[in-house]
């Protein structure tokens, strides 16, 4: 499987790094690398009322993105914005399920957005998390009632620290199963 990190916008190039290690530490056999285009963070997918961007037209674009580079199995777009959905306050990302494309938002995933200090571990922990939920969520899976599974539906960031960056028996079997799918 092959899976890219496109950027949306301004991203540090450490965090493009993490998001790629992770990955590929939960899954070896998985060729994930960061592209070097870019796309631009479009005023148009600004919501002046509610302060945020929306979502489903970030995502929208990662998905034009990716149904041009068809040698990508998955792309993940990775933007440093608020977004939300118009259900939800705000999401930490959001992916086309079933689908090849996801996105996860670094904003909330900061630890400054909540006054605390910098932390770099937590916040990379953080978007290692987002960014494997995500992803699998273009696999089709939906969220696990585990709390410890990186599945399990985040409402807030102290359930994205409680979980692990690894999914439970039942949900890895799913993507270990559809993954090979693709080979």
């Amino acid at each position: 499987m092959k899976i890219g990190v496109l950027t949306i916008g301004e991203i540090e190039e450490a965090v493009l790094l993490r998001i790629q290690e992770g990955v590929i530490s939960v899954f070896p056999d998985t060729m994930c690398k960061v592209v070097e285009e870019q796309i631009s963070l479009r005023e148009t997918t600004f919501d002046k009322k509610r302060k945020q961007y929306r979502s489903r037209s970030i995502l929208s674009e990662v998905q034009c993105y990716a149904q041009k580079t068809p040698d990508l199995n998955r792309v993940l777009g990775v933007v440093n914005a608020d977004i939300f959905v118009p259900e939800l306050n705000f999401v930490f990302g959001e992916a086309m399920c079933p689908g090849k494309a996801a996105l996860i938002s670094l904003w909330r995933l900061r630890p400054e957005f909540y006054g605390n200090a910098p932390e770099v571990r937590l916040f990379h922990s953080r978007t290692v998390k987002e960014a494997l939920h995500e992803l699998e969520h273009t696999f089709g899976l939906k969220h696990c009632w585990r709390s410890s599974c990186v599945m399990h539906f985040s409402n807030g960031v102290f359930d994205t620290d409680v979980k692990q960056s690894l999914y439970c028996e039942k949900c890895y079997l799913q993507i270990e199963t559809r993954i090979k799918r693709l080979k």
